[in-house]
């Protein structure tokens, strides 16, 4: 049963451009990997006891994991018509597959970093919250297609508001851009048609929330 009838496609060419652009750019299967770059190249202290090779090591680690791997087996459901008829996944049919083999790169990832001696706690809690947001968007998935975008970037808006609690560096800057970007992806999933307002705004409560409950254990 269908939530809600999408809008259809009205929005100048230039602005669907750039929709796309955002679409793409802040894709959900990034944004792991950017928050955790962001906390081992670019945060003053998160990751400042490790020497320079083992940063760019643990990096790879969620790039390969979060990122590559799960694109590559998109890619291979796709070619091998495995159940998946595009890389853009556009039907709730399409997506089961891709998330299962999701959950399984996010929880090794977060099992690995929970395992590993002087991984900082916040990096831990946002990686259980991406484990806990794909397990989210799969069993909503069932109902109706949620926005995996916006699932994404509530729990990027969430991470770095529970962060400015904890952290000694804290900036409102690192929380602005958290919003705009949020604001930015959530507005293209809109102008594109590709889901309702009713899919993005539960991928947002449901991203809000899962991170939320990450950063409880």
């Amino acid at each position: 049963m269908r939530i809600m009838t999408r809008p259809q496609p009205s929005a100048p060419a230039p602005l669907r451009l750039l929709a796309h652009f955002i679409s793409y750019v802040f894709h959900p299967i990034f944004i792991s990997t950017y928050v955790i770059g962001f906390l081992i190249f670019f945060h003053p202290y998160a990751f400042a006891g490790f020497d320079p090779t083992t940063k760019v090591f643990r990096f790879l680690t969620i790039l390969v994991y979060n990122s590559l791997f799960p694109l590559f087996a998109v890619f291979l459901l796709w070619r091998l018509k495995l159940g998946v008829q595009s890389m853009q996944l556009h039907t709730m049919k399409e997506r089961i597959i891709p998330y299962t083999i999701a959950m399984i790169f996010y929880w090794w990832t977060w099992h690995v970093y929970a395992n590993l001696p002087d991984i900082p706690p916040v990096a831990i809690h946002f990686l259980l919250g991406a484990f806990l947001a794909v397990c989210g968007a799969w069993i909503f998935n069932i109902y109706f297609k949620i926005s995996m975008h916006a699932i994404a970037v509530g729990g990027l808006t969430m991470f770095f508001f529970l962060f400015s609690f904890r952290d000694a560096y804290a900036s409102g800057l690192y929380l602005s851009v958290a919003l705009l970007i949020t604001g930015a992806v959530c507005t293209a999933r809109l102008v594109l048609s590709d889901h309702s307002p009713f899919e993005v705004w539960a991928g947002l409560v449901t991203g809000l929330l899962v991170q939320w409950i990450a950063w409880q254990f």
